[in-house]
């Protein structure tokens, strides 16, 4: 992970509907009793760790994020009072030694964040009990092009060409071969991993410029306070001059899914 990002935990859980609504889709396709063990890698605010509690009362979710400020957001506002069975330690992607075993491991919205994607896959690997189930949802490739795109061109403008020397590459990408082969040496079996387009829609420019602000930091946070509102302005601005608001005065956004599901491959004497 990137260890210059400063999040802002309360912006963040304000502006990320696009983030939860890939969650709930997430959580949506996870076949539960209500008593597993799950662990959720990335997990930020804790809004969907908690709602994934709430799903597993006689179970146990432990959230791990390797951002301090977001594991303090989490723990202040789902305290073990509220949720039992809810826990949220830091802990980065790559790092899940000593959490146990469990039943589920899902992430959402962060392999995108993680360096080395294939060491995540055999982290997720060796805490997932024989049979166990990995969901991952992130960015894939070319996820909102066109937003990066009016972003490089306010970056290469005179007002602030200066903080973008060199310009950063924060995110990293692979294409669905290369998951599948870091899946099946993992110990995985049961591969689907797939590219899925997605337009999404904002409620107006406003939104699109906190969704910029609350997750594009690597970008965003080169750029001095400030001076940054001003940054994000002229990004909007320069992505409207191709992607106009709508009727209603939504903007919409090109935007691409990276979906992986998995299952922890048994051993020839352990039952189905």
């Amino acid at each position: 992970m990137n260890p210059a990002v400063r999040w802002d935990p309360a912006d963040y859980a304000a502006h990320s509907a696009i983030q939860e609504a890939w969650g709930r889709d997430l959580l949506a396709r996870l076949p539960l009793r209500g008593e597993e063990r799950i662990l959720d890698v990335g997990c930020g605010d804790g809004r969907l760790t908690a709602e994934l509690a709430r799903r597993v009362p006689r179970g146990f979710v432990l959230g791990v994020d390797a951002a301090p400020e977001m594991i303090a957001w989490a723990r202040a506002h789902h305290p073990p009072k509220a949720l039992p069975q809810l826990r949220f330690e830091r802990r980065d992607a790559c790092d899940l030694n000593g959490l146990g075993l469990f039943d589920h491991v899902i992430s959402n919205a962060t392999l995108h964040w993680v360096t080395d994607h294939s060491a995540f896959l055999r982290a997720a690997a060796a805490c997932l009990r024989p049979g166990g189930g990995l969901w991952v949802f992130a960015n894939a490739r070319g996820n909102a092009q066109v937003v990066f795109e009016a972003l490089c061109r306010v970056m290469r403008r005179g007002p602030w060409r200066a903080w973008f020397r060199p310009v950063p590459r924060p995110w990293v990408f692979h294409e669905p071969a290369r998951y599948e082969t870091w899946l099946r040496e993992a110990g995985f079996e049961g591969i689907h991993v797939a590219e899925v387009p997605r337009l999404e829609r904002f409620p107006g420019a406003a939104e699109l410029a906190a969704w910029l602000r609350t997750t594009w930091l690597p970008y965003t946070q080169r750029v001095p306070e400030s001076v940054r509102a001003p940054f994000i302005e002229a990004v909007v601005e320069e992505y409207l001059r191709r992607c106009p608001v709508g009727p209603d005065g939504s903007v919409s956004v090109a935007m691409r899914r990276l979906e992986l599901e998995a299952v922890r491959r048994r051993g020839p004497d352990q039952p189905a």
